[in-house]
């Protein structure tokens, strides 16, 4: 059977898309895959490097704020438009698949559109508790609709083919005790903090944490701190910790990408982040408190909405970007480091909101597609 595979611009949409495809091929492991993507995004490089082969559509959004630079990129994103529609039609048409499955991203539009146009039975994954526009619209010709939040079904057309089936997340979680973790990263007894702002960073971040890593570990405080600056950070992030003497201390780890991120999970005690998807499924999986930022300008606040259903949940606390400063951080850790029952207790709630059979029931919804059609 032929499954293709739209996805691209940033992890939260590729990696849902792989291992959806991974889910597929534990099921059917002669299926053949092709996916389709953006020539410029992120999966340009990561799905080649999972394994599969890939098409490329050339796609942009319109950016909503008003800028010579803008102006251009808004003329290039028409130009594209133009012919993204057909472009999309010809390798569905080339391809001829069974299923087409969208997991968001700017190629995920045209190429599910298209293969609705030709007949082609469609399944879309929407990663946040608030769906984007495209996958509103694809959601009214789809054969299923995938949620990661219960939360988002509300914002689909009534009657919808809706199903929570929560969203994939990496297999090589929960393999390590807390202990396990901290003795692998080399770590004294205390808590440990992980916080990280995504592959490109989070400046909000990066500029608070060297004042809160300075002020923790000259505290009565015993506690470890795991950081990613990620490459918005690495001409800055290590010269901050270098004025402040503090760039050889034990009980810190700075990168700029966290390559495993699961022995850092298994770590951690509590998680400083922004709001994405797939992060916040993570932090589920793993059962972890967490401080969540999230993105003020991601597409439709998504990132807001996200951040609050852990929040109403009790398993995290939420503090939007506007409001955020060093002290409210330090009033946070301290607390959660002095209370671990009540720290311990948010990890209980945010482990009380994973769909631990996330494969199985995206299994499912596939194969009752493809018996349908």
């Amino acid at each position: 059977m032929k499954f293709l595979i739209a996805c691209g611009g940033t992890g939260g949409h590729i990696n849902p898309g792989l291992a959806i495809a991974g889910i597929i091929k534990k099921h059917l492991p002669d299926a053949e895959f092709l996916f389709a993507g953006t020539p410029d995004g992120m999966e340009a490089e990561l799905v080649p490097a999972a394994g599969y082969r890939m098409e490329h559509v050339r796609v942009a959004g319109i950016q909503r704020s008003v800028s010579p630079a803008n102006l251009v990129r808004n003329a290039k994103a028409l130009g594209y438009l133009m012919t993204a529609g057909r472009h999309a039609k010809a390798i569905v048409k080339g391809f001829q698949p069974d299923l087409a499955i969208g997991t968001g991203g700017y190629a995920a539009g045209p190429v599910i559109r298209a293969a609705q146009q030709l007949g082609i039975p469609t399944l879309i994954h929407e990663q946040n508790a608030y769906p984007g526009v495209t996958n509103k619209l694809l959601a009214k010709k789809a054969s299923g609709i995938m949620l990661t939040f219960e939360a988002a079904g509300k914002y689909f057309p009534e009657g919808a083919p809706i199903h929570v089936t929560g969203l994939p997340v990496r297999s090589s979680l929960n393999r390590l005790t807390a202990e396990q973790a901290k003795s692998r990263l080399g770590f004294p007894k205390g808590m440990t903090i992980l916080s990280f702002g995504g592959s490109q960073g989070a400046k909000c971040l990066n500029d608070l944490m060297p004042d809160l890593m300075d002020w923790h570990l000259h505290s009565d405080l015993e506690i470890n701190h795991i950081h990613a600056y990620g490459k918005f950070g690495k001409d800055s992030f290590p010269d901050a910790l270098k004025s402040r003497g503090i760039e050889n201390d034990r009980r810190m780890r700075v990168t700029e990408y966290i390559h495993d991120m699961d022995v850092c999970l298994a770590a951690a005690d509590l998680v400083i982040s922004r709001a994405g998807a797939s992060t916040l499924s993570e932090l589920e999986a793993v059962g972890r408190a967490s401080v969540l930022i999230p993105y003020p300008t991601a597409a439709e606040n998504h990132q807001y909405h996200n951040a609050m259903v852990l929040g109403k949940a009790g398993a995290a606390i939420v503090i939007e970007q506007k409001n955020l400063t060093l002290d409210k951080l330090k009033e946070a850790v301290r607390d959660l480091c002095e209370h671990p029952a009540k720290r311990i207790a948010m990890g209980q709630r945010a482990g009380a909101l994973f769909a631990a059979d996330t494969d199985d029931r995206i299994w499912k919804l596939i194969e009752d597609v493809l018996k349908k059609h």
